[in-house]
């Protein structure tokens, strides 16, 4: 029989029960418009949602090179970002079933299912595209009253995607996925 792990505290004692669901929903909020400002390309507002200090992390991407560097700033996330999304980059995030644990009354970390779909054409304007099934592992922190992202590493699950010059569907998974409570373990 596995050992019974323990429960993973979601929220520190000093928190009140109200104090936490408003905290959830806030977090819930910014997450959403997180998701509606990177597909409606609003890199100013997108940008808002962040710390000056945020980092990202990513998963292996050919588009980004096999191991991407993280990002170190909200500007550097901007940057990049704007780079990967051009104009006519369309795609549609939604996430979803979110487990949200409070460390502090201001620090909270957060894990998200995903799903990503993107089209858009290559240089010869045959269109290529790609869905991904995956998680992303957050981190946030409460500065002068809102809820802002402090980091984010997304892990592809799965993810099937067009070839180019082909009818084929490629399929992509990840090198190690992450198991159960573990998930917090690896992202700390």
């Amino acid at each position: 029989m596995p050992a019974e792990r323990s429960p993973v505290p979601t929220r520190p004692e000093a928190m009140s029960d109200i104090e936490w669901l408003v905290a959830l929903e806030e977090i819930r909020q910014l997450k959403a418009r997180r998701d509606r400002y990177v597909d409606a390309h609003d890199w100013d507002g997108y940008a808002s949602l962040h710390a000056p200090d945020h980092v990202s992390h990513h998963a292996p991407d050919p588009r980004m090179g096999l191991a991407p560097e993280p990002w170190t700033s909200v500007d550097k996330m901007i940057e990049n970002i704007r780079k990967h999304m051009p104009e006519g980059f369309h795609s549609a995030h939604h996430s979803y079933d979110p487990e949200i644990h409070f460390d502090t009354l201001t620090r909270a970390r957060g894990i998200w299912a995903v799903t990503a779909a993107s089209v858009t054409t290559d240089a010869d304007g045959e269109v290529v595209w790609g869905i991904s099934y995956g998680y992303y592992f957050e981190t946030y922190e409460k500065r002068d009253g809102q809820w802002l992202f402090t980091s984010r590493r997304w892990q592809r699950h799965i993810g099937v995607h067009s070839q180019q010059g082909t009818d084929k569907v490629g399929v992509a998974f990840p090198a190690t996925p992450l198991k159960g409570s573990d998930a917090f373990d690896e992202f700390g």
